[in-house]
């Protein structure tokens, strides 16, 4: 008997431990943007039980209420209920912020990376999106959880939840959902039989039928049997500990830094925006029905030290070609990537990203994911 042929994505709703840091770290970054565009922020935060450290190097003119900023997402997430050892009202929130290096200021002044390292973009044409399926779904189950959460259907659940989606490609022009697993905190007093019903028939069946794809799959919630002590209390939460839920599953590789808490001065995260954007524009160009880029950086330097390509044998056009058209139209000095995606004036909040997915999301028009370059692409391609 032929072995299937599996692939794995997770994710974790905003109460997850570790989002809860980076969507700290994320509002105290759209803030200073808020009052000084040009600030300079990168910020950490670690979460425990009734506690919150914020550190980090800041320069800007912002003075921002670190406190009422991290009280805020956390009502928002609703941590409001004492007793269950992470409550708004209960907190304990200690801010070690200092202003950023001089040594690295120099380098970003004059218009040069903010850090060395390497970043990745991927676009593959499986979903509309043009985003790996298992994290597609596995996204779109715990933000669907959470919104039943918030509005009252979802009894019993508390913030912290986790999803998990593995897919079979052993038939790789039809892949079906193999496994779906849902591990969601609850109260203590909950039914759960009624609870774990309502998870299987009213959040799995209902986002897995969203995708047109198979209802027989394995089910999985809750294996351990409980889930009553969740978030910060049950598991120390850290800033940028998140990268692959963050990206694309583990369908592509990550460079290693972390995005949430860094303005785009940091090419950690406009670079691999910038990636993203890039290659989803190929991608819908034809290019190749899998495509992934790295970008490699100096510390202080404009120009990417390295540009490479990986099609996955899915090209349509020779990696000569499809090199030419990305160094042809897009332009990969921070400042210039900065200034395409407007990242220093976004039309969205950072905060609204850190969790569900910094990339792929339909749901907010995010610079780069717009399909704006194709028929340059194109254009270049055909040429």
């Amino acid at each position: 008997m032929k072995n299937k042929i599996l692939f794995t994505s997770e994710s974790v709703s905003e109460g997850h431990p570790d989002k809860v840091c980076d969507q700290i770290a994320d509002a105290v970054l759209d803030y200073c943007l808020s009052i000084d565009p040009l600030s300079r922020v990168a910020c950490e935060v670690f979460a425990t039980t009734n506690y919150i450290l914020i550190g980090g190097e800041i320069t800007s003119l912002a003075k921002p209420d670190y406190v009422k900023i991290a009280k805020d997402v956390m009502t928002r997430i609703g941590y409001t209920k004492n007793g269950i050892g992470f409550s708004v009202d209960e907190v304990v929130i200690d801010v070690k912020v200092k202003q950023q290096s001089q040594n690295i200021s120099m380098g970003v002044d004059r218009g040069g990376a903010g850090d060395q390292g390497i970043m990745f973009g991927y676009a593959t044409n499986e979903t509309k999106g043009y985003m790996p399926l298992a994290i597609s779904i596995a996204h779109k189950l715990v933000r669907y959880a959470t919104k039943l959460r918030k509005t009252g259907e979802f009894k019993y659940a508390r913030p912290d939840m986790k999803s998990q989606v593995t897919i079979d490609y052993t038939d790789p022009k039809n892949p079906r959902v193999d496994t779906v697993l849902m591990s969601i905190q609850h109260e203590p007093d909950y039914d759960e039989k009624e609870f774990k019903e309502f998870i299987e028939h009213k959040i799995m069946a209902h986002v897995v039928k969203s995708f047109g794809m198979n209802n027989d799959y394995s089910v999985l919630i809750n294996p351990t049997g409980r889930f009553e002590i969740g978030g910060p209390a049950g598991d120390t939460g850290l800033t940028g500990r998140k990268l692959i839920v963050d990206t694309y599953g583990g369908s592509s590789r990550h460079g290693g830094g972390s995005f949430s808490g860094k303005d785009a001065t940091k090419v950690d995260r406009s670079a691999a925006y910038m990636a993203r954007y890039i290659a989803k524009n190929l991608v819908a160009a034809g290019a190749a029905d899998k495509l992934e880029i790295q970008l490699g950086y100096a510390i202080g330097e404009p120009e990417p030290v390295s540009i490479s390509l990986f099609t996955f044998d899915t090209a349509h056009y020779s990696d000569d070609k499809i090199l030419e058209a990305i160094k042809t139209l897009f332009d990969l000095r921070p400042q210039s990537i900065i200034k395409t995606l407007s990242l220093q004036k976004p039309n969205f909040k950072y905060e609204d990203i850190a969790s569900y997915g910094h990339l792929g999301r339909q749901d907010l028009h995010l610079p780069w994911e717009k399909l704006d370059r194709v028929q340059e692409i194109k254009a270049v391609l055909n040429k």
